[in-house]
């Protein structure tokens, strides 16, 4: 997994693994979470990968936007 840079310095997510179809993240305290196309669904994953990389928003996006709707938990 990539340590996630968390810019805003106040993250609940420590890292990520991104692959074609999927990203999975791992949150502070050691949970990993699985979000896939089929699972909140390819725009959503899109955009989790692309916040992903640059270290800015994503707790906040999935916060707001997916909830509870991930694949499965690791």
């Amino acid at each position: 997994m990539v340590k996630y840079s968390d810019l805003s310095g106040n993250s609940g997510v420590e890292a990520y693994d991104i692959g074609n179809n999927y990203i999975k993240i791992r949150f502070k305290g050691g949970d990993v979470y699985l979000y896939s196309y089929a699972k909140p669904g390819k725009r959503h994953v899109e955009e989790m990968k692309h916040l992903a990389t640059i270290g800015k928003g994503l707790a906040t996006y999935i916060s707001r936007n997916i909830k509870n709707r991930f694949e499965a938990k690791l």
